[in-house]
């Protein structure tokens, strides 16, 4: 299954659950999108063919983060860009989510392991603008 988080006609987050399956190559995000992400599902013996990226002078203006849920459960919290709180999901083992705009925020469910991909190279303090979480009794869980 995939899910999309809007607000206001901009998109927040595209969460692909680990359920999700189907044949063939598909993306998710526009190409216009810094971060790019997809899914495959290929046969045995399928060939990808060798190769490398050749050089292409990107600019990019915003962070988007992908987060792979390893194990464990994780409240994600998505805010506008004027930090107000929108509201939540849970993600869970296998689940994977595409941070594209606004802001966020997370709370272990569970213990928990992530792998996060996002561009480089970082700019420290530079990168982010850090703001006061909700509270539980806030959360409006999508």
């Amino acid at each position: 299954m995939i899910e999309r988080i809007e607000h206001l006609g901009r998109e927040l987050a595209v969460i692909i659950r680990a359920s999700f399956k189907k044949d063939g190559i598909e993306f998710f995000t526009p190409n216009s999108y810094s971060q790019q992400i997809g899914y495959m599902n290929r046969p045995a013996g399928y060939v990808i063919a060798p190769h490398v990226h050749n050089p292409v002078t990107r600019e990019v203006q915003f962070t988007k983060e992908v987060l792979f849920i390893k194990s464990g459960r994780v409240r994600v919290d998505f805010y506008s860009d004027e930090q107000e709180y929108l509201e939540s999901t849970i993600l869970g083992s296998g689940d994977v989510i595409l941070l594209a705009y606004g802001g966020h925020g997370f709370e272990m469910l569970e213990a928990a392991e992530i792998i996060e991909v996002k561009q480089g190279p970082y700019a420290g303090e530079a990168d982010k603008t850090r703001f006061s979480p909700i509270t539980t009794d806030q959360v409006r869980l999508k």
